[in-house]
């Protein structure tokens, strides 16, 4: 084991940040205006009195990021994660299915499958996640039977009540860097780079943003607002509920 260096993470940060940024912008090139609104629940916009264009566009536009935000950051903490370990136990990207770290502590061979949060996914999906743990450990006694494995599910944020879930432990927020790290202080101290760095690169994601909300808030004036610019909501219900078949729209992206 060696220990942590700080510099080390900023550097990190300040070559990969830029990674980050740009999965933000090609979620925000994939928004369908069309698709959006069919999904819009429009009794709702307006029992709250949504009247301006630009509020439920930013709103569409806002639901979008935030459905894809989770895995995009998600995916890019992992990568953290294991560039923190390999810097100290010598970890490394796991090649097994479901697997992300593999790395040795204490005469253990530990295999993590890392998450965002404590609260990722539902039974279907945490059964899948123990098979995955039972499959990666068979494959690696193989090659050695004696060998030790212990899966760990690993949440960059958040805390749990019980770390022993029978099949495999969960360690989340402090426990989980610390576990990963051997750094007790390592959750607090990873946030002043990652914020420094991010001031840097939130400018072209802001631009990106805003191009967006005004390209769409024009679109949707010009479909859904009469003449005197107030937003016909008949139209608009009638567009993503109605069972009478509609014209063809010209495709949106």
């Amino acid at each position: 084991m060696k220990p942590l260096d700080l510099n080390d993470v900023s550097a990190y940060v300040k070559e990969n940040i830029g990674t980050l940024y740009q999965k933000k912008i090609e979620v925000l090139d994939t928004f369908n205006f069309s698709e959006m609104l069919e999904q819009q629940n429009f009794y709702l916009c307006s029992l709250k009195r949504a009247q301006t264009i630009g509020k439920i566009v930013r709103g569409l536009v806002d639901a979008h990021i935030s459905s894809n935000e989770e895995t995009v950051f998600g995916d890019w903490l992992e990568g953290l994660a294991i560039f923190i370990n390999e810097k100290v136990y010598g970890g490394w990207k796991s090649g097994i299915a479901g697997i992300d770290l593999e790395f040795d502590k204490e005469g253990k061979r530990f295999i993590v499958n890392i998450k965002s949060g404590p609260n990722w996914g539902n039974s279907s999906q945490i059964a899948k996640m123990k098979s995955d743990f039972k499959t990666a450990a068979k494959t690696l006694r193989t090659s050695n039977s004696k060998l030790q494995v212990v899966a760990v599910n690993g949440c960059c944020y958040g805390r749990t009540t019980t770390s022993d879930q029978g099949d495999y432990f969960k360690y989340c927020g402090q426990t989980f860097w610390e576990f990963i790290s051997s750094d007790p202080n390592l959750y607090t101290e990873l946030i002043d780079p990652l914020g420094h760095m991010a001031r840097e690169k939130n400018d072209e994601f802001q631009d990106s943003y805003a191009r967006m909300v005004n390209k769409f808030t024009v679109q949707f004036g010009s479909e859904y607002c009469d003449s005197s610019g107030a937003i016909n909501w008949h139209k608009l219900v009638a567009f993503n509920s109605s069972t009478i078949q509609l014209p063809e729209r010209r495709p949106t992206t």
